[in-house]
Protein backbone atom coordinates (compact mmCIF):
# COMPACT_ATOMS: atom_id res chain seq x y z
CA UNK A 1 0.00 0.00 0.00
CA UNK A 2 1.48 3.36 -0.95
CA UNK A 3 1.62 5.95 1.78
CA UNK A 4 -0.16 8.32 -0.53
CA UNK A 5 -3.21 6.03 -0.47
CA UNK A 6 -3.93 6.45 3.22
CA UNK A 7 -7.09 8.55 3.71
CA UNK A 8 -6.53 11.98 5.21
CA UNK A 9 -7.45 12.26 8.87
CA UNK A 10 -8.96 15.74 8.55
CA UNK A 11 -10.53 17.93 5.90
CA UNK A 12 -10.11 21.64 5.45
CA UNK A 13 -12.45 23.95 3.57
CA UNK A 14 -10.64 25.71 0.72
CA UNK A 15 -11.12 29.48 0.18
CA UNK A 16 -13.59 29.03 -2.69
CA UNK A 17 -14.46 32.70 -3.16
CA UNK A 18 -10.89 33.85 -3.59
CA UNK A 19 -10.02 30.83 -5.70
CA UNK A 20 -12.93 31.03 -8.13
CA UNK A 21 -12.29 34.69 -8.73
CA UNK A 22 -9.07 33.56 -10.40
CA UNK A 23 -10.94 31.22 -12.78
CA UNK A 24 -13.77 31.52 -15.26
CA UNK A 25 -15.48 28.58 -13.57
CA UNK A 26 -18.67 30.13 -12.25
CA UNK A 27 -19.86 30.30 -8.64
CA UNK A 28 -19.53 27.48 -6.14
CA UNK A 29 -22.60 25.33 -5.46
CA UNK A 30 -21.03 22.46 -3.52
CA UNK A 31 -17.56 21.34 -2.44
CA UNK A 32 -17.01 17.83 -1.08
CA UNK A 33 -13.69 16.37 0.10
CA UNK A 34 -12.38 13.42 -1.89
CA UNK A 35 -11.83 10.39 0.35
CA UNK A 36 -8.38 9.33 -0.82
CA UNK A 37 -5.19 11.24 -0.38
CA UNK A 38 -2.60 11.83 2.29
CA UNK A 39 0.06 14.12 0.89
CA UNK A 40 -2.39 16.58 -0.65
CA UNK A 41 -6.08 17.37 -0.40
CA UNK A 42 -8.72 17.08 -3.07
CA UNK A 43 -12.30 18.22 -3.52
CA UNK A 44 -15.12 17.65 -5.93
CA UNK A 45 -16.27 21.15 -6.74
CA UNK A 46 -19.65 21.80 -8.34
CA UNK A 47 -20.18 25.28 -9.76
CA UNK A 48 -22.70 27.03 -11.95
CA UNK A 49 -20.52 25.98 -14.91
CA UNK A 50 -19.98 22.31 -14.12
CA UNK A 51 -17.96 19.90 -11.99
CA UNK A 52 -14.26 20.22 -11.26
CA UNK A 53 -11.54 18.58 -9.20
CA UNK A 54 -9.90 21.13 -6.91
CA UNK A 55 -6.50 20.09 -5.65
CA UNK A 56 -4.84 21.69 -2.64
CA UNK A 57 -1.10 21.04 -2.90
CA UNK A 58 -0.53 20.70 0.81
CA UNK A 59 2.57 18.49 1.15
CA UNK A 60 5.56 20.81 1.75
CA UNK A 61 7.84 18.55 -0.27
CA UNK A 62 5.84 18.90 -3.47
CA UNK A 63 3.94 22.18 -2.98
CA UNK A 64 6.40 24.56 -4.61
CA UNK A 65 4.40 26.50 -7.24
CA UNK A 66 7.24 26.29 -9.77
CA UNK A 67 7.43 22.51 -9.41
CA UNK A 68 3.64 22.23 -9.71
CA UNK A 69 3.69 24.36 -12.85
CA UNK A 70 6.28 22.04 -14.36
CA UNK A 71 4.06 19.04 -13.60
CA UNK A 72 1.22 20.88 -15.30
CA UNK A 73 3.32 21.56 -18.40
CA UNK A 74 4.29 17.89 -18.51
CA UNK A 75 0.68 16.70 -18.41
CA UNK A 76 -0.34 19.17 -21.10
CA UNK A 77 2.44 17.93 -23.37
CA UNK A 78 1.47 14.33 -22.66
CA UNK A 79 -2.14 15.15 -23.47
CA UNK A 80 -0.96 16.59 -26.79
CA UNK A 81 0.61 13.18 -27.51
CA UNK A 82 -2.64 11.43 -26.68
CA UNK A 83 -1.65 10.04 -23.28
CA UNK A 84 -4.75 9.89 -21.03
CA UNK A 85 -4.19 12.63 -18.46
CA UNK A 86 -6.23 15.48 -16.99
CA UNK A 87 -4.24 18.73 -17.41
CA UNK A 88 -5.24 21.61 -15.14
CA UNK A 89 -7.34 24.51 -16.30
CA UNK A 90 -5.69 27.91 -16.74
CA UNK A 91 -6.83 30.82 -14.61
CA UNK A 92 -7.80 34.23 -15.93
CA UNK A 93 -4.12 35.19 -15.97
CA UNK A 94 -3.16 32.05 -17.92
CA UNK A 95 -1.46 30.41 -14.96
CA UNK A 96 -2.42 26.93 -13.79
CA UNK A 97 -1.36 27.39 -10.16
CA UNK A 98 -3.45 29.63 -7.91
CA UNK A 99 -1.79 30.78 -4.69
CA UNK A 100 -4.20 31.95 -1.97
CA UNK A 101 -3.14 32.59 1.60
CA UNK A 102 0.25 31.08 0.94
CA UNK A 103 -1.26 27.79 -0.30
CA UNK A 104 -1.11 26.43 -3.85
CA UNK A 105 -4.21 25.15 -5.64
CA UNK A 106 -5.03 23.80 -9.09
CA UNK A 107 -8.36 23.27 -10.83
CA UNK A 108 -8.78 20.20 -13.05
CA UNK A 109 -11.66 18.86 -15.11
CA UNK A 110 -13.69 16.31 -13.19
CA UNK A 111 -13.14 12.77 -14.53
CA UNK A 112 -16.14 10.58 -13.75
CA UNK A 113 -14.17 7.35 -13.67
CA UNK A 114 -13.40 4.51 -11.31
CA UNK A 115 -10.28 2.86 -9.94
CA UNK A 116 -9.56 -0.76 -10.85
CA UNK A 117 -7.01 -3.07 -9.27
CA UNK A 118 -5.47 -6.06 -11.02
CA UNK A 119 -8.15 -8.47 -9.84
CA UNK A 120 -10.67 -6.43 -11.83
CA UNK A 121 -8.59 -6.55 -15.03
CA UNK A 122 -8.40 -9.32 -17.58
CA UNK A 123 -5.02 -10.60 -18.70
CA UNK A 124 -5.38 -8.61 -21.91
CA UNK A 125 -6.18 -5.47 -19.92
CA UNK A 126 -3.12 -6.10 -17.75
CA UNK A 127 -1.04 -6.10 -20.90
CA UNK A 128 -2.59 -2.78 -21.89
CA UNK A 129 -1.79 -1.42 -18.44
CA UNK A 130 1.88 -2.33 -18.81
CA UNK A 131 1.95 -0.86 -22.29
CA UNK A 132 0.37 2.34 -20.98
CA UNK A 133 3.10 2.77 -18.38
CA UNK A 134 5.70 2.11 -21.07
CA UNK A 135 4.12 4.79 -23.23
CA UNK A 136 4.19 7.19 -20.28
CA UNK A 137 7.90 6.61 -19.70
CA UNK A 138 8.76 6.86 -23.38
CA UNK A 139 6.59 9.95 -23.87
CA UNK A 140 8.08 11.69 -20.83
CA UNK A 141 11.52 11.26 -22.37
CA UNK A 142 10.17 13.03 -25.44
CA UNK A 143 8.49 15.98 -23.73
CA UNK A 144 10.64 16.61 -20.65
CA UNK A 145 13.95 18.50 -20.61
CA UNK A 146 17.22 16.64 -20.62
CA UNK A 147 18.85 16.47 -17.21
CA UNK A 148 21.66 18.71 -18.37
CA UNK A 149 19.03 21.40 -18.93
CA UNK A 150 17.02 20.98 -15.77
CA UNK A 151 17.24 18.98 -12.57
CA UNK A 152 14.17 17.16 -11.24
CA UNK A 153 12.03 19.41 -9.08
CA UNK A 154 11.06 16.81 -6.51
CA UNK A 155 14.09 15.72 -4.58
CA UNK A 156 14.87 15.47 -0.91
CA UNK A 157 16.82 18.30 0.56
CA UNK A 158 19.45 15.94 1.99
CA UNK A 159 19.54 13.50 -0.91
CA UNK A 160 22.47 13.36 -3.32
CA UNK A 161 21.92 14.40 -6.92
CA UNK A 162 20.56 11.51 -9.02
CA UNK A 163 23.17 9.39 -10.68
CA UNK A 164 22.76 8.74 -14.38
CA UNK A 165 23.41 5.27 -15.63
CA UNK A 166 23.84 4.00 -19.15
CA UNK A 167 23.77 0.50 -20.53
CA UNK A 168 27.57 0.51 -20.40
CA UNK A 169 27.39 0.79 -16.61
CA UNK A 170 25.52 -2.51 -16.29
CA UNK A 171 27.07 -5.97 -16.64
CA UNK A 172 25.99 -7.72 -19.85
CA UNK A 173 23.56 -10.65 -19.59
CA UNK A 174 25.17 -13.70 -18.10
CA UNK A 175 27.95 -11.81 -16.32
CA UNK A 176 28.11 -10.69 -12.73
CA UNK A 177 27.14 -12.75 -9.73
CA UNK A 178 23.73 -14.39 -9.91
CA UNK A 179 21.84 -14.33 -6.64
CA UNK A 180 21.24 -17.70 -5.09
CA UNK A 181 17.64 -18.69 -4.85
CA UNK A 182 16.34 -17.71 -1.43
CA UNK A 183 15.49 -20.65 0.77
CA UNK A 184 12.22 -20.61 2.61
CA UNK A 185 13.12 -19.89 6.19
CA UNK A 186 11.51 -21.60 9.12
CA UNK A 187 8.73 -19.69 10.74
CA UNK A 188 10.27 -18.15 13.84
CA UNK A 189 8.73 -19.22 17.10
CA UNK A 190 7.78 -16.33 19.35
CA UNK A 191 10.26 -16.52 22.21
CA UNK A 192 12.33 -14.16 24.29
CA UNK A 193 14.43 -13.72 21.16
CA UNK A 194 12.37 -10.65 20.51
CA UNK A 195 14.05 -8.95 23.40
CA UNK A 196 16.53 -6.50 21.91
CA UNK A 197 19.35 -8.64 20.90
CA UNK A 198 13.13 3.25 -26.52
CA UNK A 199 10.70 3.56 -28.89
CA UNK A 200 7.78 6.06 -28.73
CA UNK A 201 4.52 4.38 -29.65
CA UNK A 202 2.31 6.99 -31.24
CA UNK A 203 -1.08 7.12 -29.53
CA UNK A 204 -4.14 6.13 -31.48
CA UNK A 205 -6.66 8.56 -32.83
CA UNK A 206 -9.09 10.34 -30.56
CA UNK A 207 -6.50 10.40 -27.79
CA UNK A 208 -6.86 6.74 -26.80
CA UNK A 209 -3.42 5.42 -26.01
CA UNK A 210 -4.64 1.88 -25.39
CA UNK A 211 -6.00 1.24 -28.88
CA UNK A 212 -2.69 -0.02 -30.16
CA UNK A 213 -1.33 -1.49 -26.96
CA UNK A 214 -2.18 -5.07 -27.73
CA UNK A 215 -1.60 -4.94 -31.45
CA UNK A 216 2.11 -5.78 -31.55
CA UNK A 217 3.59 -9.15 -32.28
CA UNK A 218 5.55 -11.33 -29.85
CA UNK A 219 8.00 -9.56 -27.61
CA UNK A 220 11.45 -10.13 -29.12
CA UNK A 221 12.98 -10.11 -25.64
CA UNK A 222 10.54 -12.63 -24.21
CA UNK A 223 13.12 -15.38 -23.75
CA UNK A 224 13.90 -16.30 -20.15
CA UNK A 225 16.59 -14.00 -18.78
CA UNK A 226 18.71 -14.78 -15.75
CA UNK A 227 18.89 -12.11 -13.05
CA UNK A 228 22.26 -10.37 -12.97
CA UNK A 229 23.13 -8.91 -9.58
CA UNK A 230 26.40 -7.78 -8.02
CA UNK A 231 27.44 -7.20 -4.41
CA UNK A 232 27.41 -3.40 -4.37
CA UNK A 233 24.91 -1.15 -2.70
CA UNK A 234 21.87 0.34 -4.37
CA UNK A 235 19.13 2.96 -4.29
CA UNK A 236 16.12 2.57 -2.14
CA UNK A 237 12.69 4.09 -1.83
CA UNK A 238 9.76 3.76 0.38
CA UNK A 239 6.45 2.21 -0.24
CA UNK A 240 3.19 3.17 -1.49
CA UNK A 241 -3.86 0.91 -4.49
CA UNK A 242 -7.31 1.17 -4.86
CA UNK A 243 -10.96 1.36 -3.90
CA UNK A 244 -13.66 2.08 -6.35
CA UNK A 245 -14.41 5.73 -5.68
CA UNK A 246 -15.39 8.09 -8.41
CA UNK A 247 -13.21 11.16 -8.37
CA UNK A 248 -10.36 12.91 -10.05
CA UNK A 249 -8.22 10.94 -7.70
CA UNK A 250 -5.42 11.10 -5.18
CA UNK A 251 -2.49 8.70 -4.85
CA UNK A 252 -3.21 5.28 -3.43
CA UNK A 253 -3.30 1.49 -3.53
CA UNK A 254 -4.97 -1.07 -1.34
CA UNK A 255 -1.76 -2.84 -0.68
CA UNK A 256 1.61 -1.05 -0.78
CA UNK A 257 3.99 0.83 -2.90
CA UNK A 258 7.66 0.23 -3.14
CA UNK A 259 10.36 2.01 -1.16
CA UNK A 260 11.86 1.66 2.23
CA UNK A 261 12.25 4.53 4.61
CA UNK A 262 15.49 5.82 6.06
CA UNK A 263 14.84 4.23 9.44
CA UNK A 264 16.99 6.31 11.74
CA UNK A 265 15.93 9.77 10.63
CA UNK A 266 13.27 10.66 13.14
CA UNK A 267 9.57 9.98 12.92
CA UNK A 268 8.19 8.17 9.88
CA UNK A 269 6.76 10.35 7.16
CA UNK A 270 4.83 9.84 3.96
CA UNK A 271 7.68 11.03 1.77
CA UNK A 272 9.51 8.83 -0.67
CA UNK A 273 13.28 8.72 -0.38
CA UNK A 274 15.39 9.45 -3.39
CA UNK A 275 15.94 6.27 -5.39
CA UNK A 276 19.58 7.12 -5.91
CA UNK A 277 20.34 6.73 -2.20
CA UNK A 278 21.98 3.48 -1.03
CA UNK A 279 19.74 0.50 -0.46
CA UNK A 280 18.47 -0.15 3.04
CA UNK A 281 21.23 -1.28 5.37
CA UNK A 282 20.21 -4.53 7.10
CA UNK A 283 22.12 -3.50 10.24
CA UNK A 284 19.81 -0.48 10.57
CA UNK A 285 16.81 -2.67 9.84
CA UNK A 286 17.78 -5.06 12.67
CA UNK A 287 17.87 -2.09 15.04
CA UNK A 288 14.49 -0.90 13.81
CA UNK A 289 13.02 -4.37 14.29
CA UNK A 290 14.23 -4.39 17.90
CA UNK A 291 12.71 -0.94 18.45
CA UNK A 292 9.36 -2.03 17.03
CA UNK A 293 9.34 -5.24 19.06
CA UNK A 294 9.85 -3.12 22.16
CA UNK A 295 6.83 -1.01 21.14
CA UNK A 296 4.77 -4.20 20.72
CA UNK A 297 5.75 -5.44 24.19
CA UNK A 298 4.76 -2.15 25.77
CA UNK A 299 1.29 -2.11 24.21
CA UNK A 300 -1.37 -3.29 26.67
CA UNK A 301 -3.71 -4.96 26.40
CA UNK A 302 -2.20 -6.99 23.57
CA UNK A 303 -4.50 -7.28 20.57
CA UNK A 304 -4.55 -9.23 17.29
CA UNK A 305 -2.57 -6.54 15.49
CA UNK A 306 0.18 -6.76 18.11
CA UNK A 307 0.36 -10.53 17.70
CA UNK A 308 0.64 -10.29 13.92
CA UNK A 309 3.17 -7.48 14.12
CA UNK A 310 5.35 -9.46 16.53
CA UNK A 311 5.18 -12.58 14.39
CA UNK A 312 6.04 -10.71 11.19
CA UNK A 313 8.90 -8.82 12.82
CA UNK A 314 10.50 -12.04 14.05
CA UNK A 315 9.90 -13.65 10.68
CA UNK A 316 11.42 -10.72 8.81
CA UNK A 317 14.45 -10.67 11.08
CA UNK A 318 15.10 -14.33 10.29
CA UNK A 319 14.81 -13.65 6.55
CA UNK A 320 17.20 -10.71 6.73
CA UNK A 321 19.72 -12.75 8.68
CA UNK A 322 19.55 -15.34 5.93
CA UNK A 323 19.79 -12.89 3.01
CA UNK A 324 21.71 -9.92 4.44
CA UNK A 325 24.47 -10.45 1.85
CA UNK A 326 22.06 -9.79 -1.01
CA UNK A 327 21.88 -6.01 -0.61
CA UNK A 328 21.43 -4.85 -4.21
CA UNK A 329 23.76 -2.70 -6.33
CA UNK A 330 23.17 0.90 -7.45
CA UNK A 331 20.24 1.46 -9.76
CA UNK A 332 19.69 0.99 -13.44
CA UNK A 333 18.72 3.22 -16.31
CA UNK A 334 17.06 6.40 -15.06
CA UNK A 335 14.51 8.56 -16.81
CA UNK A 336 11.43 10.66 -16.19
CA UNK A 337 8.73 8.74 -14.33
CA UNK A 338 5.27 9.44 -12.93
CA UNK A 339 6.65 8.48 -9.51
CA UNK A 340 3.41 7.20 -7.98
CA UNK A 341 1.75 4.88 -10.50
CA UNK A 342 -0.89 2.72 -8.80
CA UNK A 343 -4.65 2.05 -8.95
CA UNK A 344 -5.74 5.18 -7.09
CA UNK A 345 -3.86 7.32 -9.60
CA UNK A 346 -5.46 5.74 -12.65
CA UNK A 347 -9.11 6.27 -13.55
CA UNK A 348 -11.01 3.98 -15.92
CA UNK A 349 -14.10 4.62 -17.99
CA UNK A 350 -15.43 1.20 -18.81
CA UNK A 351 -12.47 -0.94 -19.87
CA UNK A 352 -10.25 1.93 -21.01
CA UNK A 353 -7.95 4.14 -18.93
CA UNK A 354 -9.45 7.64 -18.79
CA UNK A 355 -6.80 9.59 -16.88
CA UNK A 356 -3.52 9.14 -15.04
CA UNK A 357 -3.66 11.64 -12.19
CA UNK A 358 -1.51 13.04 -9.36
CA UNK A 359 1.85 13.80 -10.89
CA UNK A 360 3.37 15.19 -7.68
CA UNK A 361 6.20 12.63 -7.75
CA UNK A 362 7.24 13.37 -11.32
CA UNK A 363 11.01 13.09 -11.42
CA UNK A 364 14.10 11.36 -12.78
CA UNK A 365 14.39 7.90 -11.25
CA UNK A 366 15.02 4.29 -12.30
CA UNK A 367 12.15 3.59 -14.67
CA UNK A 368 12.11 -0.19 -14.36
CA UNK A 369 11.66 0.12 -10.61
CA UNK A 370 8.47 2.09 -11.11
CA UNK A 371 7.22 -0.68 -13.40
CA UNK A 372 7.95 -3.35 -10.79
CA UNK A 373 6.47 -1.35 -7.92
CA UNK A 374 3.31 -0.66 -9.86
CA UNK A 375 2.88 -4.36 -10.66
CA UNK A 376 3.42 -5.24 -7.00
CA UNK A 377 0.53 -2.93 -6.17
CA UNK A 378 -1.87 -3.75 -8.98
CA UNK A 379 -1.43 -7.53 -8.89
CA UNK A 380 -0.99 -8.33 -5.20
CA UNK A 381 -3.65 -10.64 -3.78
CA UNK A 382 -5.16 -10.36 -0.28
CA UNK A 383 -2.99 -13.24 0.96
CA UNK A 384 0.17 -11.38 -0.07
CA UNK A 385 0.97 -13.21 -3.33
CA UNK A 386 1.30 -11.77 -6.82
CA UNK A 387 -0.84 -12.84 -9.76
CA UNK A 388 2.11 -13.94 -11.89
CA UNK A 389 0.27 -14.59 -15.20
CA UNK A 390 -1.10 -11.05 -15.14
CA UNK A 391 2.27 -9.70 -14.07
CA UNK A 392 3.89 -11.46 -17.03
CA UNK A 393 1.43 -9.95 -19.52
CA UNK A 394 1.94 -6.53 -17.99
CA UNK A 395 5.75 -6.77 -18.00
CA UNK A 396 6.00 -7.99 -21.59
CA UNK A 397 3.89 -5.10 -22.80
CA UNK A 398 5.85 -2.65 -20.68
CA UNK A 399 9.16 -3.83 -22.12
CA UNK A 400 7.79 -3.60 -25.64
CA UNK A 401 6.58 -0.01 -25.38
CA UNK A 402 9.31 1.37 -23.11
CA UNK A 403 12.31 -0.35 -24.68
CA UNK A 404 13.39 -1.71 -21.28
CA UNK A 405 15.49 -4.87 -21.38
CA UNK A 406 14.92 -8.07 -19.39
CA UNK A 407 18.15 -7.39 -17.48
CA UNK A 408 16.82 -3.98 -16.38
CA UNK A 409 13.62 -5.58 -15.12
CA UNK A 410 15.55 -8.35 -13.36
CA UNK A 411 17.70 -5.83 -11.49
CA UNK A 412 14.61 -3.78 -10.60
CA UNK A 413 12.88 -6.89 -9.23
CA UNK A 414 15.85 -7.44 -6.95
CA UNK A 415 15.89 -3.85 -5.71
CA UNK A 416 12.16 -3.67 -5.04
CA UNK A 417 12.25 -7.06 -3.30
CA UNK A 418 14.97 -5.71 -1.01
CA UNK A 419 12.91 -2.62 -0.28
CA UNK A 420 9.96 -4.77 0.73
CA UNK A 421 12.18 -6.90 2.93
CA UNK A 422 13.46 -3.87 4.86
CA UNK A 423 10.30 -1.76 4.96
CA UNK A 424 8.19 -1.28 8.10
CA UNK A 425 6.46 2.04 7.52
CA UNK A 426 3.01 0.72 8.47
CA UNK A 427 4.28 -0.48 11.84
CA UNK A 428 6.12 2.78 12.42
CA UNK A 429 2.93 4.70 11.79
CA UNK A 430 0.99 2.44 14.16
CA UNK A 431 3.46 2.32 17.04
CA UNK A 432 5.57 5.46 16.77
CA UNK A 433 2.88 8.01 16.03
CA UNK A 434 -0.38 6.23 16.82
CA UNK A 435 -1.67 6.46 13.25
CA UNK A 436 -3.75 3.36 12.49
CA UNK A 437 -5.04 4.30 9.03
CA UNK A 438 -2.83 1.73 7.28
CA UNK A 439 -3.51 -1.14 9.72
CA UNK A 440 -6.00 -2.92 7.48
CA UNK A 441 -3.38 -3.20 4.73
CA UNK A 442 -0.64 -4.63 6.93
CA UNK A 443 -1.56 -8.34 6.61
CA UNK A 444 -1.17 -8.43 2.81
CA UNK A 445 1.78 -6.04 2.76
CA UNK A 446 3.75 -7.96 5.37
CA UNK A 447 3.01 -11.32 3.72
CA UNK A 448 4.23 -10.14 0.32
CA UNK A 449 7.89 -9.79 1.32
CA UNK A 450 7.90 -13.33 2.73
CA UNK A 451 6.20 -14.85 -0.31
CA UNK A 452 8.41 -12.87 -2.70
CA UNK A 453 11.53 -14.19 -0.98
CA UNK A 454 10.33 -17.78 -1.28
CA UNK A 455 9.22 -17.37 -4.91
CA UNK A 456 12.02 -15.06 -6.01
CA UNK A 457 12.89 -16.94 -9.21
CA UNK A 458 9.23 -17.18 -10.27
CA UNK A 459 8.69 -13.46 -9.72
CA UNK A 460 11.86 -12.63 -11.65
CA UNK A 461 10.78 -14.84 -14.54
CA UNK A 462 7.35 -13.20 -14.67
CA UNK A 463 9.00 -9.82 -15.26
CA UNK A 464 11.68 -11.02 -17.68
CA UNK A 465 10.19 -14.02 -19.50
Amino acid sequence: MPRSSVPPSVSHAPPLGALLRQYAAGSALRCDPVDQGLLNRGYRLATTRGDYFLKHHFDPETADPAAIARQHRATQRLADLGVPVAPPLPGRDGRTVAVVGGHAYALHPWIDGRHRHGGQLSTVQCGRLGALLGVVHASLEQVMPKRTEEEPAVRHRDAPAPRTTTDRDRPPPGQGSRPRRPKASRRPEPTNADEPARRIIAPGQNGHTDRHLDSRGPDPSAAHHQCVITDRSLPARRDRTEPDNRHQGHPTDPHRYGPTAPHRQGAPTARHPDTTAPAADPAETFTLIDDLLAHVRRHHPTDAFDELARYRLLERRALLEQHADRRPPPGGSVGWVHGDFHPFNLLYKGDAPAAIVDWDRLGVKPRAEEAVRAAAIFFVRPAGTLDLPKTRAYARAYRRTSGATPSELAAAVHRVWWERLNDFWMLRWHYERGDTRADSQFPAASALAVWWTREYDAVCEAFTG
